[in-house]
C-alpha cells in the first residue's frame, strides 16, 4: 500500500480507442488510468491482490477471479473497482469473519463496478472482496502505447501471448483500483495455460502444477509493491537462458531471459548486456530494487515495456550507434525510475521517462566519453514539441500525458525528450557532484533503504519531491528552474548582442518569469560560465575573438531563427 498535440495518426488512434478526456475522468471508458481519484476509491487502500486466471489461447478468452484485500480509511458504503466493459462479471462476494462468503450486488457504471457493501464500513475495517469474471479481453491495436492482449504465434505455430496496458490501465484485463497512487504491498498470480506453454510473470515462481485437463498452472508471487500496469504475463514455448547476478549488496539475484526457440542463439548474444546494464545502474543509482524476486526479461510480440521484474523485450537484437541495446537499457531504467520510485499521479510521468532517457545519454558517456554524451543529447533535442508542460499542475490520466513513441517526431514525447534535456541543464547548473548525488538520493533518499528488499524501499513521488531534494543538496532555491522548464511549456529565449568588445546576454522568458540560468560561452580556447542573476549579463571580449554560446548544448533554450 503506497498512498502519498496536434492530432497525428497515432494520436487519433488513441483518441478513438479511449473517448474524450471528460469521459476518461468519469471512468466511463475503461481505457485510461489515473486522473482525479474517485471519493469511494480514496476511502480504501489495497494491501494485496490475488489473481487466478485461465488463458484460452484458441478462443482468445480469459476466465478467473480477482480477490482484493483492502483497508478502509474513510467510511465506505460502496466498494468501487475498475473493469473493462468487454469483460463480464459472474459474481461478487465479501469474505466474512466467520470464514464464509456473502454474495454482493454489483452495478456496472461504465468502466466501473459499484459493489454495495452489506453495512457501512469504518476506518480500521479490513475487506476481502472476490470478483468472478471473464470474456474476450481487449486486443491491443498498437501495443504497447494502445494496449491489451497480443494473441500471436511463434515461427512453429505455437501460441505466443502477452499483455501490455500502461496507457490503458490494468482494468482492461483484471478488476482493480486503477490509479497509480495505490499499490498493493504484494500480489499473487495463478495463471493456467495449455501444456507445454510456459507463463513468465512478475515476482518469483513458487510452483508449477500440472492439471488433469492438459493445462499447467504457474504460481507467481510478487513480494514488493507494484503499479497495476506493471502486472503482466507472457506465454509461449519459451526456452530459458539463466544465470545469477552479483549485486553491489553482495546478494545473488536470479537472472533469466525467456526467449522464443527460434531466437535462442540471438538471445545468448544479447544476454551478457543484461548484467552489464544492471552493473551501470547499480553504480549510479544504488542496488537493483527487487532482489527478493528476480530480474527477468521475456520476449514479446510488441516492442517492450517496463513490467516489474519481467521486462518485455520485442526489439530486433540490434545495438544502437553507441553499441548497446537501447530497448533493454531503457526498460531496465524503469526498475528504478517508475517501479522503485513511482509518480503518484501521471502528471509527473516525466520522472519515469525523462530520467530513463537521460540514463541512456549517461551510458553513452560511460561507454565512449564526453563527446558521446553531447552527441546523444544533440539527437534528443530536435524531438522537443513544447506544446504542453512536462509536468502539469493538475491531475492527469495516463493518456492525457501522451503515451506516444518518443522517437516519433510528430508526437508529443516531451515527457521523454524534454525531460532528459531538463536534467541535462540541471546537471550543468548544479555540477556533477551534486547532480549525481541527487540521482542516487532520488532513488534511495537514505542509504539504509538500499539494504531493504521487503517493499519498504518503494515510494511514491511527485515533481516537488525532486525539487525539494535538489534544494536540500545544493542549498539554493530552485523553484524558478522547475517553474519555467517543467510546469509551463515555453522555452526561454537567449537574446545575444555584440557591440565592439562587449557581449550582452539577456533571457527572454514567458510572462517574465525569473530565470537566473548561467550560460557557457566559449571565448577563444576557453569556455567560461556566465552568470545571469537578473536574467542578463555583459561579458568583456578580447579583441579579435568570436564568442560561441553554449558550444556543447548544455542549456535548454529556444532556437532563434
Amino acid at each position: 500500500m503506497r498512498i502519498p498535440l496536434h492530432f497525428t495518426l497515432i494520436t487519433m488512434l488513441v483518441w478513438t480507442a479511449t473517448g474524450s478526456a471528460a469521459q476518461r475522468h468519469m471512468g466511463a471508458v475503461p481505457t485510461s488510468s489515473g486522473g482525479p481519484l474517485l471519493a469511494e476509491q480514496a476511502a480504501y487502500d489495497v494491501t494485496c491482490y490475488d489473481l487466478a486466471l485461465a488463458i484460452d489461447t484458441l478462443d482468445k478468452a480469459i476466465e478467473g477471479q480477482l480477490r482484493v484485500h483492502a483497508d478502509v480509511v474513510r467510511p465506505l458504503e460502496w466498494f468501487v473497482l475498475d473493469l473493462d466493459t468487454l469483460l463480464e462479471v459472474a459474481g461478487v462476494s465479501l469474505h466474512t469473519a466467520g470464514g464464509g462468503d456473502t454474495a454482493l450486488d454489483v452495478e456496472r457504471r461504465g468502466g466501473r463496478l459499484w459493489i454495495r457493501l452489506p453495512a457501512l464500513k469504518q476506518p480500521g475495517d479490513n475487506l476481502v472482496v472476490t470478483v468472478q469474471y471473464g470474456g474476450r479481453p481487449r486486443v491491443a491495436p498498437y501495443p504497447p502505447w494502445v494496449g491489451g492482449f497480443n494473441w500471436a504465434t511463434t515461427a512453429s505455430g505455437d501460441a505466443w501471448v502477452a499483455v501490455s496496458c500502461q496507457s490503458d490501465g490494468a482494468d482492461i484485463w483484471w478488476p482493480c483500483k486503477d490509479h497509480p497512487s495505490d499499490e498493493p504491498d504484494s500480489m499473487a498470480l495463478h495463471i493456467t495455460v495449455p501444456e507445454p506453454l510456459f507463463c513468465a510473470a512478475n515476482g518469483r515462481l513458487r510452483e508449477v502444477v500440472s492439471n488433469d485437463d492438459g493445462t499447467r498452472t504457474f504460481h507467481w508471487f510478487i513480494s514488493n509493491p507494484i503499479n497495476n500496469y506493471n502486472v503482466s504475463l507472457n506465454i509461449a514455448p519459451y526456452r530459458t537462458i539463466e544465470d545469477t547476478y552479483l549485486s553491489i549488496t553482495g546478494e545473488q539475484i536470479p537472472l533469466t531471459y525467456w526467449v522464443l526457440p527460434e531466437n535462442y542463439e540471438k538471445g545468448l548474444e544479447l544476454f551478457p548486456q543484461f548484467s552489464e546494464h544492471l552493473r551501470f545502474y547499480e553504480t549510479y543509482l544504488g542496488p537493483y530494487p527487487f532482489r527478493a524476486d528476480k530480474y527477468g526479461v521475456a520476449e514479446t510480440p510488441y516492442l517492450g515495456m517496463e513490467h516489474q521484474t519481467i521486462i518485455a523485450y520485442g526489439h530486433d537484437y540490434t545495438n544502437n550507434d553507441y553499441g548497446f541495446d537501447i530497448l533493454h537499457f531503457h526498460e531496465l531504467a524503469h526498475e528504478w525510475w517508475g517501479n522503485l520510485v513511482t509518480c503518484a499521479d501521471w502528471k509527473d510521468m516525466w520522472l519515469h521517462e525523462g530520467f530513463a532517457v537521460y540514463m541512456e545519454a549517461l551510458y553513452a558517456d560511460y561507454l565512449h566519453g564526453d563527446s558521446a554524451l553531447h552527441s546523444y543529447m544533440a539527437r534528443v533535442r530536435p524531438k522537443l514539441r513544447n506544446v504542453k508542460p512536462v509536468a502539469p499542475r493538475e491531475s492527469q490520466t495516463s493518456l492525457e500525458i501522451y503515451f506516444l513513441p518518443p522517437d516519433y517526431i510528430e508526437s508529443d514525447g516531451d515527457i521523454y525528450t524534454k525531460g532528459a534535456c531538463i536534467l541535462h541543464a540541471l546537471r550543468y547548473l548544479i555540477g556533477d557532484e551534486q547532480f549525481f548525488t541527487a540521482l542516487r538520493r532520488m532513488a534511495y533518499p537514505v542509504p539504509a533503504l538500499e539494504a531493504v528488499t521487503d517493499g519498504g524501499q518503494c515510494r511514491l513521488v511527485d515533481t516537488d519531491d525532486f525539487r525539494v531534494l535538489v534544494e536540500e543538496i545544493t542549498g539554493r532555491e530552485m523553484g524558478w528552474f522547475f517553474d519555467l522548464y517543467v510546469h509551463q511549456e515555453q522555452l526561454p529565449e537567449l537574446a545575444v548582442k555584440r557591440s565592439r568588445n562587449k557581449l550582452r546576454l539577456r533571457w527572454k522568458t514567458p510572462r517574465r518569469l525569473p530565470f537566473p540560468m548561467p550560460v557557457p560561452v566559449q571565448i577563444g580556447d576557453e569556455t567560461v560560465r556566465v552568470e545571469l542573476p537578473k536574467r542578463r549579463a555583459v561579458v568583456s571580449l578580447p579583441a579579435g575573438t568570436q564568442p560561441v554560446i553554449d558550444p556543447q548544448g548544455w542549456v535548454l533554450r529556444a532556437a532563434v531563427e
